[in-house]
């Protein structure tokens, strides 16, 4: 009970984020999307809430945890013009140890520092007893998002969304050229010890502005050592 009820309150207080997140599209006149790209899904938090507000024609969305895309399937079963991919996208073709955790929403690919005081701090909210195993090890198939767009034949992207704990550069880097046909990159970039990244948000700026995109949106999560972010493709044609 306890645990559902911090999830509670952890999800109330990201409506007010996503909130923002839509204000700033609705503020820029872009409410309608031919393409949504959601990578890291979860339960379709993100697609149910903008589906919602904005116009949005078409979906695609990847989950590699296969019990949060079952979840995903159940909560997304009446949205049309949705595609759902049980996989996860990186910078190639490969397998990955998963790390799905209590709080579904934390699993990573990535390793967990599990020495650090903030995933400390964050288990003892979530498990004051420590009575829980924090996480369970799956396998997951991870493919580079360039080899499905191509497969798709996707000429054009209005917002390609990443929240896959830590794991974001290396989604943005399988990319390839196709980064030149996405209008807007929407990302979370987490600035704790807990996830063990081998890259900065300079890393990832740099990596942007080379491909001439700009950051145009930046919020901090509540309660939480990390931030949303939205660049903008400066070379993105309009049809």
């Amino acid at each position: 009970m306890y645990f559902k009820i911090l999830r509670l309150i952890l999800s109330f207080f990201d409506f007010f984020n996503k909130k923002k997140i839509l204000f700033f599209f609705k503020n820029k006149n872009k409410i309608e999307f031919s393409l949504f790209i959601d990578v890291g899904a979860h339960h379709g938090e993100t697609i149910n809430f903008f589906k919602k507000k904005l116009n949005i024609k078409n979906i695609l969305a990847f989950e590699p945890s296969l019990p949060n895309y079952q979840k995903l399937l159940k909560k997304t079963k009446n949205i049309k013009n949705l595609k759902i991919y049980n996989i996860g996208l990186g910078e190639k073709k490969e397998v990955l140890d998963f790390k799905q955790h209590i709080e579904s929403s934390s699993s990573t690919i990535i390793k967990i520092n599990d020495q650090s005081k903030y995933f400390k701090r964050k288990n003892r909210y979530l498990d004051f007893f420590d009575r829980k195993k924090k996480f369970s090890i799956i396998k997951v198939n991870i493919d580079r998002l360039d080899n499905i767009l191509s497969e798709l034949k996707i000429k054009k992207i209005d917002v390609l969304k990443i929240d896959t704990e830590g794991y974001d550069f290396n989604v943005m880097k399988g990319l390839g050229d196709y980064i030149k046909i996405v209008k807007y990159i929407y990302f979370e970039h987490h600035f704790h010890n807990m996830l063990v990244k081998d890259y900065t948000l300079s890393d990832v700026n740099s990596f942007l502005i080379s491909n001439n995109f700009t950051k145009v949106f930046k919020t901090k999560m509540y309660f939480r050592k990390t931030f949303e972010y939205i660049y903008f493709n400066k070379s993105y044609k309009e049809d």
